[in-house]
């Protein structure tokens, strides 16, 4: 039951800067490439597919009936000959796979191919070609893709030392001058291969922010009034009776490991009990669970501000206690728990908090998040019962550690107003605008600033009789914090908070609305009003895009605008609670270039999916992914999404053509603002391309 409770708390300030995860573009299948000279004019070109866990990539013999096998095509030349066909250097597996009833000769976290060449030029040629593979988990497939290569073969009089000028990792290419010099240049298709690495690279940079975060939060739980007294408490259970300093450290690290142990075995469950995707957006978007975590956050903001004391039940602090009392190694475990137990109440809402950020991303996160946040929590702790005389150096207890809670408790109020703004995003109750929001915002933080100067005082406050110059300092940080807020109130994108805030669109006083962001204006007939696209937009009445762009909400009348006016299509599939949605339009669509380009160079399509308004039943569909009926906007959009492109992350950026065919590789989560500029004109030149 804790656990469950501990996933029904929410986003705290020391997660106000993670993104959350967890939108990415699934490539589970990296290529490298090499050579080796294996004569004088013989050359080994070698492929290496690097395989995350749980996936595998098949072979080139496979079964009919059977996934696309992998295979290798080269382009035509008069500068080599092949000798045989391409080698698997990794000893396949055969194991039975589940998506197609059948026993299938597969690989697993790396794949190593070979193909033996014969140069039959003095000169230095290149060797391209593609690689046409698929690849499965256990749940699911993604479609067949294409992967190109080049192998630069130098010229023979240039000796017998193999000088390798190509290198692909994770889908991009990476150029040497020697290839340069030549004249090998990368084609469009392969530029636009690169976005493929990004959600990758985006993937590992977030779990690294996320551990750091949880770190960071771990460090502030011990600066609060129910855990720092403790330090001293808990150190000198370590040094009664401690004649053997060996044992003391030992039963130290014990102690710490322990406390380690404890908090990461609540995200090893957090993980495991993961119910996958549709329980994620359920969580994260349906009233229910949203109004608990609100009032929930009321309760612990209120608890942190003085109102009451939370604490667990007497009886298993207790229990836990009598086992101390036994000493030894297992003391030290239970000295652990009883630390853990005692500071729920300044801990509950902070592990909480990281526990529904880990839940909605990849399976590794919770346990990273306890991992990170237990780590910084016990290292104080271990180090003070490792070396006790370093007690001396520790600030004494006082009015500060209320402070810190009471801070605390000023952030939790702010933080708990997202979850009714996402109650009233996709439900369209239009309660609570993103000016309403902003306003919340405003006065929550301009009392926190009044508090460090000491004109609010809460119940538990200690007199303070001057303002010190840390105080000082956070006072005017949250006045300056408050002043960045105010022009959101007229329409001001702000974008460095806008992943935290109501999406532009649900502004309903806006200043800026008539000529863009930043001033930006367009001249495209798609600027005269929505009669001027192709009809009014289907659920235009409560869905908007951001910065009074024009666009459809529906697929098919989005298509059949786009094959009237012969325009390229912008699928944008998104969703109101992803607050990397809101970070796209917040940092990159408000760019003015970016913002004339969708303004005048496309049929955006915003496809929402978590929205729950019902359609009429002949708008239902059936799905031929897992062939459910599907009876709600949300559903419909997320099931064209998985069913078309094998991925339910948002945002998720596809550019197609009047027949739905791609014009460059999609696109997610990436805040590269020139790349996204050369992503939409890829996608316009293409379209205009015979």
């Amino acid at each position: 039951m804790k656990s469950r409770l501990f996933r029904y708390l929410a986003v705290l300030f020391f997660l106000a800067a993670a993104t959350s995860a967890y939108t990415q573009i699934l490539d589970p299948v990296s290529w490298s490439f090499s050579k080796e000279k294996t004569g004088e004019h013989e050359y080994d070109l070698i492929f290496t597919a690097g395989i995350e866990n749980k996936w595998h990539l098949y072979s080139q013999k496979l079964p009919e009936g059977g996934p696309v096998p992998t295979s290798f095509q080269f382009g035509e030349s008069l500068y080599y000959e092949r000798i045989g066909e391409v080698e698997e250097i990794t000893e396949p597996e055969v194991k039975f796979d589940p998506s197609f009833d059948m026993d299938l000769t597969m690989f697993s976290h790396e794949a190593v191919f070979k193909q033996k060449i014969k140069v039959l030029s003095q000169e230095g040629f290149t060797v391209s070609g593609s690689i046409e593979y698929m690849c499965c988990d256990d749940e699911r497939c993604l479609p067949p893709t294409e992967e190109e290569f080049q192998f630069l073969i130098p010229a023979l009089e240039a000796g017998s030392e193999d000088v390798s000028g190509e290198s692909r990792e994770g889908g991009g290419i990476r150029e040497s001058e020697s290839q340069l010099d030549l004249g090998v240049v990368a084609t469009e298709d392969q530029v636009s291969l690169t976005v493929s690495a990004e959600p990758v690279e985006s993937e590992n940079a977030s779990l690294w922010i996320f551990f750091l975060i949880a770190f960071v939060a771990g460090l502030a739980g011990i600066l609060t009034p129910c855990v720092f007294p403790m330090i001293p408490m808990t150190v000198s259970f370590f040094m009664q009776g401690s004649e053997n300093r060996g044992k003391a450290i030992l039963k130290g690290l014990i102690f710490g490991v322990s406390i380690i142990a404890i908090y990461t075995a609540i995200g090893v469950v957090v993980s495991i009990s993961s119910a996958g995707a549709e329980l994620t957006n359920s969580l994260s978007t349906h009233w229910i669970p949203n109004l608990i975590f609100f009032v929930l956050f009321m309760i612990f903001a209120a608890s942190f501000l003085g109102m009451f004391e939370l604490v667990l039940p007497s009886k298993w602090v207790n229990t836990s206690d009598k086992q101390v009392d036994k000493g030894g190694y297992l003391g030290a475990f239970f000295m652990a728990l009883t630390l853990v137990l005692v500071s729920f109440s300044c801990t509950g809402p902070i592990v909480g908090a990281l526990l529904v950020e880990a839940s909605g991303g990849l399976a590794m996160k919770p346990i990273l998040g306890m991992f990170g946040f237990s780590l910084a929590f016990a290292l104080p702790f271990t180090l003070f019962a490792i070396f006790p005389s370093w007690l001396k150096g520790l600030p004494k207890s006082g009015g500060w550690l209320n402070s810190v809670k009471v801070v605390l408790g000023f952030i939790v109020l702010a933080f708990g107003m997202k979850f009714l703004s996402t109650i009233d995003q996709t439900y369209h109750l239009e309660l609570m605008s993103r000016e309403v929001y902003l306003a919340s915002w405003l006065v929550i933080f301009t009392m926190l600033g009044l508090y460090f100067l000491g004109k609010l005082k809460f119940a538990h406050d200690s007199d303070t009789p001057h303002v010190s110059v840390p105080r000082l300092a956070l006072a005017i940080a949250s006045f300056t914090f408050v002043l960045y807020l105010l022009p959101g109130l007229f329409g001001a994108t702000l974008s460095r908070i806008s992943a935290l805030i109501p999406p532009h669109s649900s502004q309903q006083f806006d200043l800026t609305m008539s000529a863009g962001p930043g001033g930006a204006t367009g001249t495209s007939p798609m600027t005269g009003g929505e009669d001027e696209l192709c009809g009014i937009p289907s659920h235009a009445n409560f869905l908007h895009l951001p910065y009074g762009l024009k666009g459809y909400f529906d697929y098919e009348e989005g298509m059949a605008c786009a094959r009237e006016k012969n325009m390229p299509v912008l699928l944008d599939f998104k969703g109101h609670a992803c607050s990397n949605c809101k970070e796209m339009e917040g940092k990159v669509w408000s760019d003015p270039e970016i913002f004339q380009r969708l303004q005048n160079d496309y049929i955006i399509i915003a496809l929402y999916t978590d929205d729950r308004t019902k359609l009429p039943e002949s708008e239902w569909i059936t799905s031929s992914f897992d062939g459910k009926v599907k009876k709600t906007l949300g559903k419909k959009n997320l099931d064209l999404q998985i069913s078309n492109y094998s991925t339910n992350t948002q945002p998720f950026y596809v550019l197609i053509d009047t027949d739905g065919n791609p014009l460059a590789q999609p696109r997610g989560h990436n805040l590269d603002i020139p790349a996204f500029r050369e992503w939409l004109d890829l996608g316009v030149e293409k379209f205009n391309t015979p």
